[in-house]
């Protein structure tokens, strides 16, 4: 498999229950480092993929999804998967839908990264069940936001924001 990590550790380490650990999904080389150095600032743990269909095997959705659905397929948990929306091959939108029609990570909260601001796209992610709709670049206070998201996630609570600028 081809996920690029931070660290071997990263594909095999079981992230603990306050641990967060976000998988970032972005065809760009350098996008992918900036969603890491800014969730690693926010003490988020990161593992990235380079397209959708890498996102899809590491969560273990690569054509068989008979595993515990918080966990991928290297036995790490996840608690959000942040993705570009304009990738080749497979969107941001369409991993959302196969994430969402799963069985086993459908309760993944998905956030959706985009350079263009396009309402009927962002209304479209957002209908499709994305937890966010943020526009690129990320920032900062982006991943506070989103760290606070995820806290509340943890314990029950979930809402839907648009972080537009």
């Amino acid at each position: 498999m081809a996920i690029t990590s931070s660290s071997a550790i990263d594909m095999v380490e079981y992230c603990g229950e306050d641990e967060l650990h976000v998988l970032a999904v972005d065809d760009s080389l350098i996008d992918r480092k900036l969603m890491e150095t800014l969730l690693k600032k926010s003490a988020i743990k990161v593992t990235t993929a380079e397209n959708g269909q890498r996102a899809l095997e590491y969560l273990g959705l690569g054509g068989c999804e008979n595993h515990d659905p918080a966990l991928t397929s290297s036995g790490v948990k996840v608690n959000l998967i942040i993705t570009d929306y304009s990738m080749p091959g497979m969107t941001g939108y369409e991993l959302l839908k196969k994430i969402k029609e799963s069985s086993t990570v459908k309760e993944i909260p998905v956030v959706i990264v985009s350079s263009e601001n396009i309402p009927t796209r962002i209304n479209q992610c957002l209908e499709e069940g994305a937890q966010e709709f943020i526009l690129k670049p990320l920032q900062q206070s982006d991943v506070k936001n989103l760290r606070c998201q995820m806290m509340k996630i943890n314990k029950s609570c979930s809402g839907r924001l648009y972080l537009g600028r």
